[in-house]
Order: structure tokens, then sequence, then C-alpha cells
């Protein structure tokens, strides 16, 4: 594995408060050379779902050898696992709740560790705080991986099955795809995990979410101001928006709701 240097961080820590910007700190301890970037604080706390979604839909945008490490650990200071994984040239940081399962369960051959500390004497990483696995374990395992001071065999044991995700794969059926909203962005708009390759067979795919039909068009302004409309965002996904509004409060909608896509209108 050759590293890039760059170490991603998702987490549900929020923006208020040191804890992102502590683990920012240990990390350029150990390895002043890194490159730390923030891809979501903002995940829900406990919902370890979006954190995946994020990663396995983001990652592809970073320089292959990078580190994402995702800290959603409603299990943190329990006998839980840490999973450390190898897939596509890129490493996965993340406690074993679910959180990579998606990605996992859909990657081309991945290699997954168990970490153990005790194997990480040489690290010097103390006794870790049972609520702050992200400061005391995450960060000063990424930042040794990333300086070329760790290896991923030297992590722990082969591991080849994880806790599964806390979200059904959307389900398909003649034309009939069912998912789920897994996220609402900033906007209010309800995404999904409902994947546009899902839809190619479709000739005018309709979404039916909150007792609604609504018409798949292609973007926002498509749409009359205050209309509700479904389109596939810029991560390959169907969402539902409203334009010059939000779905999410229109439609009184929140994270976990059913969303089905059928061909055409009902009769």
């Amino acid at each position: 594995m050759h590293y890039s240097g760059v170490i991603t961080m998702t987490t549900d820590f929020g923006h208020k408060g040191p804890f992102a910007a502590v683990m920012r700190g240990v990390i350029l301890s150990r390895n002043p050379d890194a490159t730390v970037i923030d891809l979501a604080h903002d995940i829900p706390p406990q919902w370890p779902p979006e954190a995946g979604f994020w990663i396995s839909r983001a990652y592809q945008y970073f320089p292959r050898g990078t580190i994402h490490m995702a800290i959603v650990d409603p299990g943190v200071g329990t006998e839980r696992d840490i999973l450390v994984a190898e897939s596509d040239g890129h490493v996965f940081i993340a406690p074993d709740n679910g959180l990579l399962a998606q990605l996992l369960d859909n990657a081309n051959d991945p290699h997954v560790w168990k970490l153990d500390l005790g194997r990480l004497g040489s690290l010097n990483l103390g006794t870790p705080s049972p609520t702050f696995h992200g400061r005391d374990i995450f960060a000063p395992v990424a930042a040794e991986l990333a300086a070329g001071r760790l290896s991923l065999t030297a992590i722990g044991e082969s591991v080849y099955e994880w806790i599964p995700g806390w979200l059904d794969e959307p389900a398909v059926s003649a034309g009939k795809v069912s998912g789920t909203i897994v996220t609402i962005d900033a906007f209010g708009n309800l995404i999904s995990n409902i994947d546009a390759a899902l839809l190619k067979d479709f000739k005018e795919p309709v979404a039916h979410i909150a007792g609604q039909e609504v018409p798949m068009l292609t973007t926002y302004g498509c749409a009359k101001p205050g209309d509700i409309l479904a389109l596939v965002n810029s991560f390959s996904v169907v969402e539902i928006a409203r334009s010059e509004g939000s779905a999410a409060k229109e439609l009184s909608i929140e994270r976990g709701a059913p969303l089905v896509i059928t061909e055409g209108f009902s009769a």
C-alpha cells in the first residue's frame, strides 16, 4: 500500500467542542506531514448508516492511499471490535457496528482486519479513554499508517465477517424499486439508497413517498417553486427535493422513511 498522506474524518461529534480538533492534533503530533480533511462531523448522533453511506459514496474522490476514519460509535468502550479494511486502494477504519457493511458487502475482495491493541505496543497508545477512542486509538493508528510506520498486516487478525448494516439494501422487482431515506442534507433534500443504476430500465420513473407520487426530473430548476420532485443527485442516488424549499419539512419525513420508485404514475 502506497499511502497518499491524506486522512479523512467522519464523525457524529458536531461542531460544538474540541473533539474533532483534538483528533486532528493527535494525528499531526505523530505525523506532521499528514493532510487531514473533515468529510463530515454532522452525522446524526449514533446513526452509523449515514456515515457508511457518505464514505462509500465519497472515498473515490480522494487519492488512492487515503485513510478514511469513521467514528459513529454508540458502543465505544464496550467489547465491540474496530475494523481496518483495505479496498479499492483505500483504507477504512471504523467500529464494527454496521458502519462499513455497505462498503464491504459491495467491494471486490476487500481485506479486513480486527484491530488488536495487544499488537500495537510500539505505538505507546497508553490506556484508552473508554469514551474517546477517536482520540486514543483511531487517530494514532491512522497517523502511523499514513506515515508508513505501521503495516496493515500488523494490525491484527484477518476477519471475513462483520456486523450487518442497519438498513436493508433496495428491493428490486419488475417495474419497482423499494429503498430507504438515508440522510437529509442542509437544504432539506431527502437522500435515498436507491442507486441510479437500478432505474436504467425505467422509461417513466415515479417516486412514491409520504402518500405522494412525485415525478422524476433532471434538476431542481425543472420544477416550479414549492413543487416536490425526485431526481438523481450528484452522488448517483435518488433524492426527493422541494424546489426552493425543504422537502423534509414539507413532507414531515425523517431518516429511515421508505421510498418506492415505480414505472409510471398510478392509474
